[in-house]
Order: structure tokens, then sequence, then C-alpha cells
């Protein structure tokens, strides 16, 4: 994970970047939290999902995607045995600042 310090410092003079940066990373943690079982592999198979060059049509091709360092098989353990805590995700994605319109 990219940590906020070494951005901040390298992007001082874009005061707006370096908040919204703070904001993605403030949240990822807060995601990270809300994953009770397998967070590991799950919030690796959430990054590998997001940076994904085009549609996921299945989970097997997102593998050997360097976002999701595990093989297939911790990928389906993750889906199979991991955890959401829904009731916090929903918290962490309400307090998240709406968009400005462009």
């Amino acid at each position: 994970m990219i940590r906020q310090k070494a951005v901040e410092d390298s992007l001082a003079h874009d005061v707006p970047i370096v908040e919204h940066l703070g904001v993605l990373c403030r949240f990822r943690q807060e995601f990270y939290g809300c994953l009770t079982r397998r967070a590991d592999a799950l919030f690796e198979l959430t990054d590998a999902v997001l940076c994904a060059d085009g549609p996921v049509r299945d989970l097997v091709g997102l593998s050997p995607a360097a976002e999701h360092r595990r093989g297939h098989g911790a990928l389906y353990g993750a889906i199979n045995h991991g955890r959401v805590e829904i009731s916090r995700l929903r918290r962490a994605l309400a307090g998240l600042p709406l968009p400005r319109a462009a």
C-alpha cells in the first residue's frame, strides 16, 4: 500500500490531489477493516478487479494480475470463506464526501 506521507511529500504543491489521496487512503484502511476473514486475499482481489484493463468475465483471469499476488486457490478461498462486515462497509461508504461536478 502507498504510504500517505510519501505521497504528501512528493505532491505538496498540489493540495487538492493530496486531500483526495488522503480520503482514498483512509477509505482503503476502513475497507480493509471491514474484511473480517481472508482479508488480505479479498483486499488484493478487490484491487485486481478495480485495476483490470476491462470487464472482469471470470475470477481466474485475475490470478496473474500484479495486484493479486496470490494463486487462484487463494482467490477461490477468499470468495468461499472470506467475510465482509456489511454494516461497517456501509458506514465507511456513507462517510465518503460526495464527488463534485466537473
